[in-house]
């Protein structure tokens, strides 16, 4: 069942009952952009959907598995490091600005690191998650098709 997020006592919440990430990490995205080509090659060259998905496994009982809607993305600065380094998640940030949701992968910022900020960052005008059960481990979440 899907979470909405529309304010900051709500974001608050959210944050508490995930331990603002604590010990997690980043395991597969999803981006959906609305544009696409027919199979009679006519193009639909709109972003109209510009729907965004992120699952985050996390060391906790509750909620281990999570995976975050964002809609309307406006934008997104992944910053993966690479495997010399290790990629959890210590602490993040959620803010609403301008009617807005920001999501960091760094606790303790605020608005005015948003230009600054160097790992990643994600924006998007509507979020919303949910709890994904029984998919801990590599398996894909969102696997291919084919």
């Amino acid at each position: 069942m899907w979470e909405i997020i529309r304010s900051n006592d709500e974001i608050l919440k959210f944050m508490e009952n995930v331990c603002y990430f604590h010990d997690s990490c980043i395991k597969e995205i999803s981006y959906i952009s609305g544009a696409y080509v027919g199979e009679n090659l006519s193009m639909h060259p709109l972003n109209d959907r510009r729907v965004l998905r992120v699952v985050i496994q996390r060391q906790c009982e509750k909620n281990s598995m999570i995976e975050m809607e964002f809609q309307g993305l406006k934008h997104l600065k992944l910053f993966p490091v690479n495997e010399d380094y290790t990629c959890e998640i210590l602490d993040s940030t959620m803010i609403i600005k301008d009617g807005n949701i920001y999501w960091y992968d760094c606790g303790n910022l605020s608005e005015s690191d948003l230009d600054d900020y160097a790992g990643t960052l994600i924006c998007a005008s509507a979020f919303r998650w949910r709890s994904i059960e029984n998919y801990m481990g590599e398996k894909e979440f969102y696997h291919s098709a084919v």
